[in-house]
């Protein structure tokens, strides 16, 4: 089993070619691994060497005494580094060989290679980050846009945490005013104090919900918003696609059924994240990999968030178009009439009397497609404010945590109404406080900081 007392070693940069390499180790004997594999011009030890100040020399493997790389070494010193342990960084060439050659003679000195997240871990259990923080270093990593960079840097600054710790207080204050109750048995609460109590309570709940509440359009800053481009074959898809994206990313041709697979992509929509997806050709078809297609975009209507659905405004309306309107019934989406600048001979009357919005657009022209990233924009962010105030929610499980925190503080606040025994009234404020320490990492299990830190990428 790992220990927290292991010295650990990861390549902390991208797999391939690079113009550098780094290899990082952190932990008690950090410095003296590194120390064992470095040599310096002058002679000079790592071990006395400065902290934050980066060093030239070789990186020499112990043996058979053969110079592996040209290195700068810089040495961060307990407890001014990412996880409160001694860190040290070896950049070498960004070649695969020379990084991973130094990774295994760096584990042959004594280190252990680091599991996923073990860096950010460490940083966690040794007080350096809160349990909300460290999540926000992967979903600085995994940002797509800045408005995601930005979301997650607010959360990395602590904005999250100091909002839970300012609730927190002041449950933990209402709990040990009712508390002191408890330890009287023959006194009771008056009954201007029990309203006072129950409206701080009240207000409590209310903070609690409205950070649960911003998890509904956060979240996409953070996962993207999926939107479907669906159609009969032929409306213009992969056209559509590669307008947004301003490349040639599907294959365009005059021929029904030129996509067979889903092809996916990412775009920027004003700071959104949006995952892209370009769908076969919905269409009554009795040859087997069109017929795959055709299920796959099945699939992606029913997982989509939004979904741009295409019909050719040249022609008029068919059965495939028809069927296709029946498939996408209640769904969130736009009707986007294609082919904008040839002569229109669609009839607009059947679509429209779906309730869908409507707009014309041709990828020759242009026409329509600022409309149509405005309307997937605005399809679940209508309230977004770009210079909003208060931290946000983007992370499914401190959703979870606060819904079950606001459940428990109104049950407190109900049993407080009707007198019942104070003993159930605590039960429910601890189960809310221990729901709220479970973000922050105030209150955790293994299995939690397990599942946290596996999907982080290793190095990190």
């Amino acid at each position: 089993m790992h220990s927290i007392e292991d010295t650990i070693a990861a390549i902390s940069t991208p797999v391939g070619q690079g113009g550098i390499g780094i290899v990082r180790l952190t932990g008690p004997k950090a410095v003296s691994i590194a120390d064992s594999v470095f040599r310096c011009r002058g002679g000079k030890r790592l071990s006395s060497a400065p902290s934050r100040r980066a060093i030239y020399g070789q990186v020499v493997d112990p043996a058979d005494n053969r110079i592996v790389d040209e290195v700068l070494v810089l040495i961060m010193r307990a407890p001014n580094s990412y996880t409160r342990e001694d860190v040290v960084e070896i950049s070498s060439h960004g070649g695969p060989v020379s990084v991973r050659s130094i990774l295994e003679i760096v584990v042959r000195q004594g280190s252990r290679p680091a599991d996923p997240g073990e860096f950010t871990k460490r940083a966690f259990l040794n007080g350096r980050l809160s349990l909300d923080q460290a999540e926000a270093v992967l979903d600085i990593i995994s940002a797509k846009t800045s408005e995601s960079m930005r979301i997650a840097g607010e959360q990395l600054r602590g904005d999250l945490t100091r909002k839970l710790a300012d609730i927190r207080d002041r449950l933990i204050e209402i709990s040990a005013y009712v508390e002191a109750y408890l330890d009287f048995p023959e006194d009771e609460i008056e009954h201007a104090s029990n309203e006072t109590v129950r409206k701080r309570l009240m207000e409590a709940v209310t903070e609690v919900k409205r950070l649960s509440a911003s998890f509904e359009e956060a979240r996409f800053f953070r996962e993207g918003l999926a939107v479907a481009i669906v159609g009969r074959p032929n409306v213009g898809k992969s056209s559509l696609l590669n307008t947004l994206l301003q490349k040639d990313r599907a294959i365009v041709t005059d021929l029904p059924g030129t996509t067979r697979d889903l092809i996916e992509d990412f775009l920027n929509i004003s700071g959104l994240p949006v995952r892209i997806i370009d769908t076969a050709g919905i269409r009554k078809s009795d040859e087997v990999i069109e017929q795959e297609g055709i299920r796959r975009s099945m699939q992606a209507i029913g997982h989509a968030d939004f979904i741009a659905a295409l019909f050719d405004g040249s022609e008029p309306l068919c059965q495939e178009d028809l069927d296709l309107l029946q498939i996408i019934r209640g769904k969130n989406a736009v009707a986007v009439i294609s082919k904008a600048d040839l002569p229109r001979a669609v009839t607009l009357d059947r679509i429209a009397a779906e309730g869908m919005p409507l707009l014309r657009l041709s990828t020759v022209t242009g026409e329509g497609v600022e409309e149509l990233k405005k309307s997937i924009f605005a399809s679940h962010l209508c309230g977004w404010k770009e210079e909003r105030e208060g931290a946000v929610v983007t992370n499914v499980r401190h959703k979870t945590a606060l819904d079950k925190a606001a459940g428990s503080l109104e049950k407190a606040a109900l049993l407080l109404a009707q007198r019942e025994p104070l003993e159930l009234f605590s039960i429910e404020m601890r189960s809310a406080l221990d729901m709220i320490g479970e973000i922050t990492g105030t209150i955790t299990t293994d299995d939690i900081l397990d599942r946290i830190f596996s999907s982080f990428c290793i190095g990190k």
